[in-house]
């Protein structure tokens, strides 16, 4: 799993506005903006990444996914 792989699954299936990926092929971490977070928990958005990976989190093409979720109006307003 690439980079660019990852980024592409992540944004199809949450609309994303903004996406950022660093990591070794199996561990990340992500930056990720979604209107979709929009009035939902940590928890809630952390199931909302994972439900779009799908098997492959189950499969271990990706092993350990960290991330920062917001809403635009989040990521706007952050400094």
């Amino acid at each position: 799993m690439t980079a660019d792989d990852l980024k592409s699954i992540i944004t199809a299936g949450l609309g994303c506005t903004h996406c950022e990926l660093e990591g070794d092929g199996r561990h990340w971490y992500a930056t990720i903006v979604s209107g979709e977070f929009e009035g939902k928990r940590a928890i809630q958005r952390y199931q909302r990444v994972y439900a779009t990976l799908g098997a492959k989190m189950h499969t271990d093409e990706v092993h350990a996914l960290s991330m920062k979720t917001y809403t635009p109006a989040e990521w706007a307003a952050r400094d």
